[in-house]
């Protein structure tokens, strides 16, 4: 069946679109676009809605709503297999469809870890049953121990779209560069996560104010600093695609903006939760505010802005990471790190970056849809015709409070929030795959 999709504001990152279209889409690509400050378009044309006007032609009128490409993230924990109880791929996939995500790359620290070509075909085959796109990502190492790499070529050959020990730091420099090495003459990206437990008492908080108040030690942004500094540099003597992983130092993003500089392909994500929230929040939320990297001072935050702004922070990840009530409920030591991210990026994004003034459309859908597509060599996060029909409709005029979840677990310090930017139709490959029910 066609679809047209009409009367919306369309944004398209890749060219710099911004204005009133309608897009027509018909076998899972986007087959015709009339933008309405030139001549014509699809209203009363019997070309446009299917020619003799015997098609069936689906008709969604977007009008005061944006339309955008089908948001990308290179950072999500679908806990499958093996911890299913927190997210399963399934859930997982209805939460990034509830939040306008088309496709996603899951990370290798599953049950077992995503260190063979098994579980990475285990993972893209369950993931080819959601109506998304879900890519893996696999382990650098074996058994995401640090100590001797997985068999990498194999794993590209089993579909893994690039590599990582997400949530575990490397700390063999000589293994670092040698995966490296390898990742390049794969010609796929690594991805790592960055902070040296050498400099670490007690995880998940910033070391300073809060920290010292609760007396809880914290981590310190020199246990990030250091290690970006490092793999930069590797990177820059390898030539590798490296992505710095939720990045969250004011210090770290300047060190990327160096790297960068010297010509090293060194990429950098930011979460929703870094970029609209400091360690204070800890004080109110509790360990629904506990997460690695930790949340950090107010200047360091600003700075994160600064980043995505100059263009040093290349994308937006939402670390999406599940974890059950109980865990979530147990003393601030015990409990685990991370919060779920899926259904509030986009209205985070919207309500704390472009009304706030800090990033255009244009800009905000290059960091959450084109740059994380490129960074994987994918041909989504663009709309233009002959691209694939993957698209996020959504309202960025009317409030509404965060209630639900569609993901399996509720860590969330934004349940109860008002934003802005609620998806109304999430679209994959021309099929609607979310629909708000109030809407």
């Amino acid at each position: 069946m066609k679809m047209l999709i009409a009367n919306g504001r369309v944004i398209d990152p890749e060219s710099g679109f911004d204005g009133l279209a309608d897009l027509m889409t018909e076998d899972g690509r986007i087959t015709r676009i009339w933008r309405r400050d030139t001549a014509g378009g699809p209203s009363g044309s019997g070309e446009a809605l299917g020619g003799d006007g015997k098609e069936a032609v689906r008709v969604i009128d977007a009008a005061g709503l944006i339309v955008a490409p089908g948001l990308v993230d290179v950072h999500v924990h679908f806990r499958d297999p093996g911890l299913t109880w927190k997210e399963d791929i399934a859930t997982g996939a209805a939460a990034a469809k509830a939040g306008g995500y088309t496709t996603v790359v899951c990370m290798a620290n599953t049950k077992p870890a995503a260190d063979t070509p098994e579980v990475i075909r285990y993972i893209t085959e369950k993931g080819r049953e959601t109506g998304i796109h879900i890519l893996a990502a696999a382990a650098v190492t074996k058994g995401l121990k640090g100590q001797e790499l997985t068999d990498m070529q194999a794993l590209a050959e089993s579909g893994a779209a690039g590599f990582t020990d997400d949530g575990i730091p490397l700390m063999n420099e000589a293994l670092v560069k040698k995966a490296m090495e390898e990742a390049k003459r794969l010609n796929l990206p690594l991805s790592f996560h960055e902070e040296d437990p050498a400099f670490i008492v007690n995880n998940g908080i910033h070391q300073g104010a809060v920290s010292e108040r609760m007396g809880l030690g914290g981590s310190p942004a020199l246990a990030e600093d250091a290690l970006v500094a490092r793999d930069c540099m590797i990177a820059l003597h390898t030539g590798a695609r490296v992505n710095i992983q939720h990045i969250s130092s004011a210090n770290s993003v300047k060190m990327v903006g160096l790297a960068k500089e010297l010509g090293a392909d060194v990429w950098a994500e930011v979460t929703p939760h870094h970029f609209s929230l400091d360690e204070t929040a800890v004080l109110e939320y509790r360990t629904l505010a506990k997460m690695n990297p930790p949340l950090r001072t107010a200047a360091d935050r600003s700075a994160l802005i600064e980043g995505l702004k100059d263009g040093t922070i290349d994308m937006i990840a939402t670390d999406h990471a599940p974890h059950s009530r109980e865990e979530k409920e147990k003393p601030f030591t015990e409990a685990p790190s991370g919060i779920i991210g899926l259904e509030t990026a986009l209205p985070l994004a919207v309500t704390n970056l472009v009304k706030a003034g800090h990033l255009s459309y244009r800009k905000l859908f290059e960091k959450m849809c084109l740059n994380p597509a490129r960074l994987y060599h994918l041909e989504c996060g663009r709309i233009r015709e002959g691209a694939a029909a993957d698209i996020v409709i959504f309202n960025d005029a009317h409030p509404f409070t965060v209630r639900e979840f569609a993901s399996k677990s509720c860590n969330s310090p934004f349940t109860g929030t008002q934003l802005l930017g609620r998806v109304k139709y999430t679209i994959c490959e021309g099929e609607i795959v979310y629909q708000d029910g109030g809407f």
